[in-house]
C-alpha cells in the first residue's frame, strides 16, 4: 500500500469523527433548546400564586379553614393527633360507603359490619 493511502485514510477517518461530532453537537444544542423553553414555560406557570378564586375557596363557602403551609409545625401535638384521626376516620367512612354501594350495585350481601355501623 502506497505512503499517500495512509494519508487519505486518516483524512477520511478524521472527517468523519468530525462529522459525527457535529451531528451529536446539532442534537444537543436542540435538546438543551427544548429542554429551556420547557423550563421557562415550567417557570413561568409556577412562579404565579394562585389567586382564592381560581383555588375554589369561594366556592366551598369557606365551610372549613385551609390549612396554613407549614402550620404543622407550630401546632399542638394534641391538636394534630386529632387532624390525623378525623381524616382517618373520614377515609375510613368514606371506603365503607364505597364499599356498600359497590356490593349493591352487584347484588352481593353486605357484610353485617358495614351494616351495623350505616
Amino acid at each position: 500500500m502506497p505512503w499517500w493511502s495512509w494519508i487519505l485514510i486518516w483524512i477520511a477517518l478524521v472527517a468523519l469523527s468530525l462529522l459525527f461530532y457535529g451531528v451529536l453537537g446539532v442534537r444537543l444544542y436542540r435538546q438543551a433548546t427544548t429542554a429551556l423553553r420547557e423550563l421557562g414555560e415550567a417557570m413561568d406557570r409556577f412562579s404565579r400564586l394562585p389567586s382564592p378564586a381560581e383555588d375554589g375557596a369561594g366556592a366551598s363557602g369557606g365551610a372549613a379553614p385551609q390549612p396554613v403551609p407549614g402550620g404543622a409545625v407550630f401546632a399542638s401535638p394534641a391538636r394534630m393527633r386529632h387532624d390525623y384521626d378525623a381524616s382517618k376516620l373520614a377515609r375510613q367512612d368514606a371506603r365503607r360507603l364505597r364499599r356498600i354501594q359497590r356490593k349493591k350495585e352487584r347484588g352481593q350481601p353486605q357484610a353485617l359490619r358495614d351494616i351495623e355501623l350505616g
